[in-house]
């Protein structure tokens, strides 16, 4: 899921960082108006969870790893404005001091897992949950099927950033520039490992720490930001 630099050509890598700037624009005015101070330190846990969980990768039967990245949760905990700088900061902190994921391919990689993972999760979650007690076992339902869904989106989305680049960046003689591998394998390669396990860690991981948190003060944060969205 962490793109590394090179696999990507910097075009793509710019357009992508374009296209988060108004997102995190967007999302540092909503935390100013909404998130209450007192939450701050609340919303870094989250994306102290968030960079945690990523580090734990599970081997996958071709040769690479997975992991889970925690976006559903922080999503549905404080809202997917919020998730979009908690995921940012992750992911952030991952590039620059352990590189995992590239630089370059930062803005790339937030669009994936802090923009189209929170939202995705956020909303799958509120449609299968709506009226669902807490901690009842529709609204852990709903909790593992959103983080499924979310990460299996995000991880779509980065195999179509594989996939275009042999069609728009190769060298005179038609060598792939960056990623050499077309749609035809980059959508399989990702979403196999996707669909299979990382999905399911990220639905066992959301779904769980939901159960947890049934019982604990700081699900009232959940109540608060669907008051704030308008979320009845």
């Amino acid at each position: 899921m962490h793109i590394p630099d090179g696999y990507l050509s910097p075009s793509t890598c710019l357009a992508l960082g374009a296209v988060m700037i108004p997102i995190w624009y967007k999302a540092s005015a909503k935390l100013k108006k909404d998130l209450d101070v007192k939450q701050v330190p609340l919303l870094s846990m989250g994306a102290v969870f968030c960079f945690l969980i990523m580090m734990f990768n599970v081997p996958i039967p071709n040769g690479t790893t997975a992991h889970a990245i925690g976006a559903t949760l922080v999503a549905i905990i404080f809202g997917p404005w919020a998730a979009v700088i908690a995921m940012s900061v992750a992911l952030a902190i991952q590039a620059l001091v352990f590189a995992d994921g590239g630089i370059l391919a930062f803005g790339a990689n937030a669009f994936n897992m802090a923009f189209v993972a929170p939202f995705v999760g956020y909303y799958v979650y509120k449609f299968i949950s709506t009226n669902a007690l807490q901690g009842s076992t529709r609204q852990l339902a709903a909790g593992a099927i959103a983080g499924y869904i979310a990460i299996n989106c995000a991880a779509f989305v980065a195999s179509i950033e594989f996939g275009i680049q042999p069609l728009f960046f190769t060298a005179a003689d038609g060598t792939p520039l960056y990623c050499p591998y077309g749609l035809d394998v980059a959508i399989p390669a990702m979403m196999v490992a996707h669909l299979t396990v990382a999905g399911f860690i990220e639905g066992i991981v959301t779904a769980a720490a939901l159960k947890f948190m049934a019982v604990q003060p700081v699900t009232m944060l959940q109540s608060q930001t669907n008051k704030r969205e308008g979320v009845v």
